[in-house]
């Protein structure tokens, strides 16, 4: 049992688009994700996934509306629902998830990250 602090772990990396595990509990993932430009459209067969901006903000999109996100507001993403963030500036994230959850859902592709580093 040891605490974590997010703010520190957020200066230990730069790389965009690819969390980092900072916490494990009942199947689920605490992760931490600098993100900045166009993700992929994609969607989560099986999971859903929660989303909490620490720094900066962000968009989501989904095909019919647009969901702005600023620090200390989070959104939940259904499975199942199709979805692209966009971060015109960076901004750090904190996603909560299953562990079974790949970053680009049904899209795969280039951004897919297959090995998530633990910190």
């Amino acid at each position: 049992m040891e605490k974590v602090n997010v703010a520190e772990k957020f200066t230990l990396f730069s790389d965009h688009w690819n969390p980092k595990v900072v916490g494990e509990l009942n199947g689920q993932q605490v992760k931490l994700v600098k993100f900045q430009g166009e993700f992929v459209w994609h969607h989560h067969d099986n999971e859903d996934e929660l989303f909490l901006v620490v720094n900066g903000s962000f968009r989501m999109e989904f095909r019919d509306r647009v969901v702005e996100l600023k620090p200390g507001e989070f959104l939940i993403v259904p499975r199942g629902v199709e979805h692209r963030p966009v971060a015109d500036q960076e901004v750090e994230v904190i996603l909560f998830e299953p562990a079974t959850t790949v970053n680009t859902g049904n899209a795969g592709g280039a951004m897919t990250v297959k090995a998530l580093e633990h910190m």
